[in-house]
């Protein structure tokens, strides 16, 4: 039986919104969980208990395994089903870590400014006085 495998995201970020529901990944790895980051959940409470700024960087749960940032992207690449468009281009952009690496800040800095345009507040699962700053 394949191992449970969760991604944790914002959804109140219309990019991660549109990211969570597109990626696919192959049948024979599991199923795709999906958990906004904005709800209280034990996997938030492990997220921040493990020192992850969810404000910095999605969380994809595999196991008991945490990816984190460009590495949860990297990870979901591989895990790809390479069904449809989108999912072979995002196979095809981040199954190398070092891209992944590169491309994070900018989606971030993306996520950052959606967040801001909507009038929204970031997570701050970590408490930080100036995490509002974008």
């Amino acid at each position: 039986m394949p191992e449970p495998i969760v991604l944790i995201y914002d959804k109140d970020c219309p990019a991660c919104s549109a990211y969570s529901q597109l990626v696919r990944i192959r049948q024979s790895v599991g199923e795709l969980t999906l958990i906004n980051a904005r709800d209280d959940s034990s996997i938030m409470q492990q997220i921040t208990a493990q020192g992850l700024d969810i404000d910095q960087g999605m969380v994809l749960k595999m196991g008991d395994k945490l990816y984190y940032g460009a590495d949860a992207l990297y990870m979901l690449s591989l895990l790809s089903s390479r069904s449809g468009l989108f999912n072979r281009l995002n196979y095809h952009l981040f199954k190398s870590r070092r891209v992944a690496k590169c491309l994070y800040p900018v989606l971030r800095a993306g996520r950052n400014m959606l967040l801001k345009l909507r009038g929204k507040r970031k997570i701050n699962n970590l408490g930080l006085a100036d995490n509002d700053r974008f």
